[in-house]
């Protein structure tokens, strides 16, 4: 069984710049000996769902807009930054770009987060096509969304770090 330091090392970026999850999760207990994707997720989303709205608002806040500035500067983690560039975020026209910065500033003037999107398996178009519908949901329906993009995103990279079942 692994240590709460290794279980937090190896699983605390699973949710974006929030490694307090993998602590609750591992001190909730019941995890498996050898963890899976679907078990690690499962702990993960409990203590996600578990937190307060305002814990739920700090690791949405903690995503980096879509081609934005920290994609720019080069400053995204490892993982968003080969999340976006497989979308092709990485390879956007000045217009794409202008078109991504100026729904970024609108989203998050009205919601108060950054848009976010599971991109892997998307494309650039398929991305734009979803904020541009999701701008116009309710702060509740968003949230609700944002917080189901997050779990998806957080599967994607367990996935990619253990066995599924």
């Amino acid at each position: 069984m692994m240590t709460r330091s290794d279980f937090v090392e190896r699983f605390g970026g699973v949710f974006e710049h929030s490694p307090w999850i993998a602590e609750r999760a591992f001190d909730a207990g019941g995890l498996q000996e050898t963890p899976t994707a679907d078990g690690v997720h499962a702990a993960l989303v409990g203590q996600f769902r578990a937190a307060s709205p305002a814990e739920q608002l700090g690791v949405l806040r903690a995503h980096p807009d879509l081609a934005g500035k920290l994609a720019i500067a080069g400053e995204l983690t490892e993982d968003s930054r080969n999340e976006q560039a497989g979308a092709g975020l990485d390879r956007l026209s000045p217009e794409e770009h202008r078109r991504f910065t100026a729904l970024n500033t609108a989203y998050t003037e009205k919601f108060g987060f950054p848009f976010i999107i599971a991109v892997k398996g998307q494309t650039k178009d398929g991305i734009l096509a979803a904020f541009e519908r999701r701008i116009d949901n309710t702060p509740e329906q968003e949230f609700e969304t944002a917080l189901r993009q997050v779990e998806r995103i957080a599967l994607l990279r367990l996935t990619a770090m253990l066995p599924g079942a």
